[in-house]
């Protein structure tokens, strides 16, 4: 069967099909043999694995996961490209399901009791940028048994996501994702690897999960917002950032006096602080205030 991963067969099957490339859908097809090994290699992807792909496209990575893993599932979105994954790229493979669903739509827990015996998946994804970050974290905070998330992102997406305090890239995305993972950029991908190409330089990132979060806070879901909170107006004070959230109701002067003796300047900002500043705020509040929403 002839491999995708040679843009002359990706050409044949688009045309074959007539297919038409979905700006909505921000699709973008691999075409590069050495990157979709790198994918397969960073994912630690074995014959015990059962593997979730997000997004296969016409099928590129999904051969390569179906050679190398017990059991594929790939969910694909676009309804234009099950024919195609169906009745030619994956028909030769017996160890695939292919679902058409929105994968925020999904019970994975499901699919890993019945396809897995609730044991942990590998998730692999060539993922749409503009849902890059709703799927990554929907992933991270649902405690899906998940053991490990390999993608291709956005570089941009991937330095955000590995970046550290004080740093220009730093942000909520960083600090979710360091939380429940450790992240691991395993290759810089160039737009000429890609059909259509993209604008943007792209990266294989790997988030493994935690078995236990860098930090203990007795109310992660009270952190979190006051990390958005932080970040949503990162030019402000911390202490003016949490006062004007619509998310938290905590007295102005409570969270200036919380800030102080959780040993901060009373001026710092939420881009100076790392998990466990972050985490001792929200234990001080918690303690002084109740959950203030």
């Amino acid at each position: 069967m002839a491999t995708l991963g040679d843009p002359k067969n990706t050409i044949a099957i688009l045309n074959k099909y007539d297919f038409t490339f979905q700006k909505k859908f921000g699709q973008n097809f691999l075409i590069d043999t050495h990157v979709l090994e790198k994918i397969i290699h960073s994912a630690g992807i074995t014959k015990d694995d059962l593997v979730l792909e997000i997004g296969p496209g016409i099928g590129t990575l999904t051969q390569y996961l179906c050679e190398n893993a017990r059991q594929v599932v790939a969910v694909e979105i676009d309804k234009a490209l099950i024919p195609i994954l169906r009745e030619d790229t994956l028909k030769d493979y017996d160890n695939v399901e292919i679902i058409n669903e929105d994968i925020l739509k999904v019970d994975i827990k499901k699919i890993v009791e019945e396809k897995n015996g609730g044991r942990p998946i590998k998730v692999v994804a060539n993922l749409p940028y503009y849902i890059t970050t709703p799927i990554v974290m929907a992933l991270l905070e649902k405690q899906l048994p998940v053991d490990s998330i390999t993608v291709m992102v956005q570089k941009e997406v991937a330095e955000r996501m590995q970046a550290g305090p004080g740093t220009k890239d730093y942000g909520a995305l960083s600090m979710a994702v360091q939380y429940y993972s450790e992240a691991y950029i395993a290759a810089n991908v160039p737009p000429n690897c890609f059909m259509p190409r993209p604008n943007v330089g792209s990266c294989v990132i790997r988030l493994t999960r935690r078995p236990e979060p860098p930090v203990q806070v007795k109310s992660p879901e009270l952190m979190f917002k006051l990390i958005r909170a932080a970040f949503n107006q990162r030019r402000k004070t911390l202490q003016n950032g949490i006062s004007n959230s619509a998310e938290l109701s905590f007295p102005k002067e409570l969270v200036g006096q919380a800030i102080v003796d959780v040993g901060l300047s009373a001026t710092v900002r939420g881009e100076a602080l790392g998990l466990e500043e972050f985490a001792k705020l929200a234990d001080y509040l918690l303690d002084s205030w109740g959950r203030g929403q």
